[in-house]
């Protein structure tokens, strides 16, 4: 069973449409306060960012924000929840996010989320880190790029191996337990210790 306390979550700085986004947030919150895991983030505290920061940082747990100079006038709106790391980057906040966190999780979000998501798989193929990967698929929000993940399998353009990296379920507690099963079961591009560039540097174990 992997052991984690730190959690990245990659959401989204608006709240969608719908109710239903918003309460996973709160879910998800909650579910990292029982089980007294510490919550990394993009720093924001609009959206869906600030619903499940608000939410982990009430709890007692501890919260790191990680966000850019240029996002903070942007991002932040009224205060900060928690400790807040402003990086000169996107680059930066997402090595700081990857190399601080020993699980990561997306809620719905944007262009951004899947983004971050789709980096963090990437590295973990590479063999860049091993720490589980977990979609909170709400409302079949994410099933059409789960489902771009099976085609690349049926395609051949990812090894059915490789497709094990990502976990998805529909409540926070369903995925947490999941995550906690996770034991990589793919042949990584390259073994951890040869990746001797900035990306190994700063999310390595």
């Amino acid at each position: 069973m992997v052991n984690f306390k730190k959690v990245c979550v990659f959401c989204g700085s608006n709240l969608g449409y719908r109710k239903i986004f918003s309460d996973a947030a709160l879910d998800l919150g909650r579910e990292l306060v029982t089980r007294k895991m510490d919550l990394i983030y993009g720093g924001g505290s609009i959206g869906l960012m600030g619903l499940v920061s608000q939410t982990v940082y009430d709890g007692g747990c501890n919260v790191l924000g990680v966000i850019p100079t240029a996002l903070v006038p942007i991002e932040i709106s009224g205060h900060a929840v928690g400790d807040v790391l402003v990086v000169s980057d996107m680059h930066e906040r997402k090595a700081e996010m990857a190399r601080r966190a020993d699980a990561f999780i997306a809620l719905p979000g944007g262009y951004g989320t899947m983004e971050e998501l789709l980096e963090i798989i990437t590295w973990s193929q590479l063999g860049i880190h091993n720490k589980p990967v977990g979609i909170l698929n709400i409302d079949g929000y994410y099933d059409c790029l789960l489902g771009i993940f099976d085609k690349g399998v049926e395609e051949g353009f990812i090894k059915q191996s490789a497709r094990n990296i990502v976990i998805s379920a529909k409540t926070p507690e369903d995925l947490i337990k999941k995550m906690e099963n996770y034991t990589p079961m793919h042949n990584s591009v390259a073994p951890s210790r040869s990746w001797n560039g900035e990306e190994w540097k700063t999310c390595g174990h």
